[in-house]
């Protein structure tokens, strides 16, 4: 079972609730963190260690990084890719557009000019919210795929790239603004609308900690929210101890800066031991090295969150996913995914620091024989 994520929020416009009540200003966005200087070496230079270690070994870096801490779903993708290109070919090219920054001006992001983003996903235009989730729904029924069961859906949102700070509002759609209220109505709509989507990635800034605490009280049973940008880095995460801010199933878990090795593996024995999701994803500044799918692979994450089916760098990923795959299906080693449970998180969050803490002793055991993770298709940001 494997995840195909549509492009961002943007592509959203359904009717909200209008509240009567004066509406809350806006929280200013947050000053980004502070990088310590020739903090990428860091990372790197782990990654090496990790490197070296395993080819000393004659083994994998999946299986090295996996004792650290005790294919088909790709042509399918390849294969909806190409149907929806087909698709588009007739259409016109989407209008040229720039994204508004946090004072209300445009911001120095490539604009979209054609049938493909800069970022190496495809484009469509629509009226309404629903129109690009129908394209794939018959593509899908065309190829005899039966959405909610063999193939599932992921929004990444991208809230905080759709937040015009000059009306305090989320520009859904061009010239269509929501509030945080109506924002919660839309995705609560959009979730009973389409069960086969199962994880919301970024749904609202990480200032707007209520409405996080909302979407989960809506949708926390029937979908996975996750916090990515919306998250913190791994280092202030395992400073503070504290995964659940902004209130979440899971966070986004990125190789970057100085992140070490020992800092995946910390970070991840965090989230399981809280019951919470790890998605390991690429850095817009991502290379053609494929290590990442050898990490999320060997540290059990549930999920893989990579770019469009384009583009060298992230080509090269998909090929190691394969790769791996079917190295463990010779070795007989190769496990299968569990049922998407979403009801463990509200059952979760009512447990006593106590019963966390001894989750998390529990993860600290072997790994399963295989780590069952499953892909996720960034889509281009507008």
């Amino acid at each position: 079972m494997r995840l195909l994520e549509t492009n961002p929020l943007s592509l959203f416009s359904s009717p909200g609730r209008r509240d009567t009540l004066l509406e809350k200003p806006i929280i200013p966005p947050e000053p980004p963190e502070p990088i310590l200087h020739g903090s990428m070496a860091i990372g790197a230079v782990s990654l090496a260690v990790a490197k070296t270690s395993a080819s000393l070994a004659c083994v994998p870096l999946y299986a090295s990084i996996a004792s650290l801490k005790h294919g088909q779903g790709i042509e399918l993708l390849l294969e909806i890719q190409k149907q929806i290109s087909r698709v588009i070919e007739t259409l016109p090219p989407p209008k040229p557009e720039t994204k508004k920054g946090h004072d209300g001006g445009k911001r120095g992001q490539q604009p979209i000019t054609g049938k493909m983003s800069h970022l190496g996903c495809l484009t469509v235009n629509y009226d309404t919210i629903e129109q690009p989730l129908l394209l794939i729904q018959g593509i899908c029924s065309n190829l005899g795929i039966e959405l909610g069961m063999s193939l599932h859906l992921a929004i990444n949102c991208a809230a905080h790239e759709l937040m015009d700070y000059s009306k305090g509002k989320y520009e859904v759609m061009v010239g269509t603004y929501k509030n945080t209220a109506e924002m919660v109505d839309l995705y609560v709509d959009l979730i009973n609308k389409y069960p086969s989507i199962i994880a919301l990635i970024d749904p609202f800034r990480k200032e707007d900690s209520e409405q996080w605490d909302g979407i989960c009280a809506a949708l926390a049973s029937k979908c996975y929210i996750i916090a990515g940008a919306a998250s913190r880095s791994v280092s202030k995460l395992l400073e503070h101890r504290n995964t659940s801010t902004p209130k979440s199933h899971g966070l986004v878990i990125n190789h970057t800066n100085q992140t070490t090795m020992s800092d995946l593996v910390e970070i991840t024995h965090l989230l399981n031991g809280k019951r919470q999701l790890a998605v390991f994803g690429s850095t817009e500044a991502e290379s053609s090295d494929d290590s990442l799918v050898d990490l999320a692979v060997g540290l059990g994450a549930r999920f893989i969150k990579l770019g469009g089916l384009s583009r060298g760098e992230r080509v090269t990923k998909y090929n190691r996913l394969l790769a791996i795959e079917e190295e463990l299906i010779w070795s007989g080693t190769r496990g299968f995914s569990e049922e998407h449970n979403f009801s463990s998180f509200q059952e979760d969050a009512e447990k006593t620091p106590e019963a966390t803490a001894m989750m998390a002793e529990e993860t600290l055991g072997p790994l399963d024989s295989i780590f069952p993770t499953e892909v996720v298709e960034d889509s281009a940001k507008p």
